[in-house]
């Protein structure tokens, strides 16, 4: 099956993986900074780094962390959307611009952190998260309008 929106997919799940690489790539060196010793810690989540680590490092973890969680929504969708043949034009458009917001978002998030700025990208990216359930219930339940 061919959809042009599997490729925003791919390149949202690619650049997952890049704030991952990039957390764990300033959270090493912070940690050792800090005196944490991976060889000593038991248990423990991400979240207890909090408050020991520099904020600015801990964005790039809590950005990571927000990309496991609406995003599994968005691959939801389109994937309806794929399967039900609607994921080209305007679906795959949709999907871009949740992509580049996303996108935008982690990095917003990751360096400066406003939170105005990030959460005006997380609502724009939330309503092309909207229109593609909206396309995917009416392609679903077959409702033209």
């Amino acid at each position: 099956m061919h959809s042009e929106i599997l490729k925003p997919m791919v390149v949202l799940i690619a650049w997952t993986l890049v704030m991952l690489v990039w957390l764990v790539a300033t959270r090493l060196p912070a940690m050792k900074a800090a005196g944490v010793d991976l060889g000593k810690l038991v248990g423990g989540k991400g979240a207890d780094a909090d408050g020991v680590l520099p904020p600015a490092t801990q964005w790039k973890a809590h950005n990571y962390n927000h990309l496991m969680e609406q995003p599994t929504l968005f691959y939801a969708v389109c994937l309806v959307i794929a399967f039900s043949g609607t994921g080209d034009g305007m679906n795959a458009w949709i999907a871009w611009g949740y992509v580049g917001f996303r996108i935008a978002h982690s990095l917003w998030q990751a360096t400066v952190n406003k939170v105005s700025t990030r959460f005006l990208l997380f609502a724009l990216s939330t309503l092309c998260l909207v229109a593609l359930t909206l396309h995917a219930a009416m392609a679903v339940f077959q409702f033209h309008g």
